[in-house]
């Protein structure tokens, strides 16, 4: 069956330079004057290694467990069966042709829809059912293959949105003597890292535009910047260089790998062959709904069965 997501084409181009008002902090000035500013070292933006657990005896853990998950619409098999987990610290690929499966496995794992059969488990709790936020908060954040943003509210606040736990959410707190200085403190605290990552993803420039205006590049990295904002241990990425430039590109995976070594966990599903067997330790194939392999990118290139199905040549 054709995935609403998958089966959408994403007609953005790379991302563009576009003039607005926005004042970034002082050492954007700096940068003016001096050339350009050292790029933000995005694993300090982060903040400290991936809290997730580890195996028994120095075995590598999974922190993501999908068993025999299923989704049915109507008489049709969306997804049949699905099993594997995902180890942590690793950058894992999730390929197959659009229909194949790949955006309905995300959206059964981060509670877009519920599945019909099966169990989705995150750092050793069942999550299957749970609400999208209720997933986020747990430590599993998501990229959408055509990106979600907020298009009435501009870029930065946007952002602003993104980090858990802002005690300006409750009114009372707001408006209160006694903690309305914490609440101001942490949006300080806030504001002060969205810039840093709004500056490390090149769109700082656009921290007042309104988000329904940006070319579908930018819309891909203000929500790939704004995943990173909620301190997830596990991120899966639905096609996130979709219309960004090759240059740019290189720089969010070396970023992403960096990460990785930290201890973050990534699953990314990608139609570009060249970056998948390049950056991913391990490939996963789905084929009509199923699990059709599974195994190293080499392994996945030796398979004729992958590439009768999918590939249709060599890589």
């Amino acid at each position: 069956m054709s995935e609403t997501d998958e089966s959408a084409a994403d007609g953005s181009t790379p991302v563009e330079e576009t003039a607005t008002g926005a004042e970034p902090p002082s050492a954007e000035d700096d940068a003016a004057a001096g050339g350009s500013s050292p790029d933000p070292d995005l694993t300090d933006v982060m903040g400290a290694e991936a809290d997730t657990p580890a195996g028994d005896d120095g075995d590598r853990y999974a922190p993501l467990e999908v068993e025999g998950l299923r989704k049915e619409f109507g008489g049709i098999v969306a997804v049949d069966e699905v099993s594997f987990d995902v180890e942590e610290g690793t950058l894992t690929g999730l390929i197959g042709p659009n229909g194949a499966g790949k955006s309905t496995t995300f959206n059964l794992i981060t509670g877009m829809l519920d599945p019909t059969e099966g169990t989705v488990r995150f750092n050793g709790e069942e999550i299957t059912g749970l609400q999208p936020h209720e997933i986020s908060n747990r430590g599993l954040a998501r990229t959408f293959q055509i990106a979600r943003e907020l298009e009435e509210m501009t870029v930065l606040e946007n952002m602003m949105l993104a980090p858990k736990g802002q005690i300006g959410e409750s009114l009372w707190r707001s408006v209160m003597p006694v903690t309305r200085g914490s609440v101001r403190e942490q949006e300080t605290d806030q504001l002060e890292r969205v810039w840093e990552v709004l500056d490390f993803f090149e769109i700082d420039h656009l921290a007042q535009e309104y988000a329904g205006n940006l070319s579908g590049g930018q819309r891909k990295l203000l929500e790939m910047a704004r995943a990173l904002l909620t301190d997830p241990d596990m991120l899966l990425l639905d096609e996130p260089f979709a219309g960004v430039n090759p240059s740019l590109e290189k720089r969010l995976i070396e970023h992403i790998h960096e990460l990785r070594e930290r201890g973050y966990t990534f699953l990314i599903v990608e139609h570009d062959m060249d970056l998948i067997m390049n950056n991913c330790e391990r490939v996963i194939v789905m084929h009509q709904g199923r699990i059709l392999k599974d195994g190293t990118p080499a392994e996945i290139k030796e398979s004729e069965e992958v590439i009768e199905a999918y590939l249709g040549g060599e890589v």
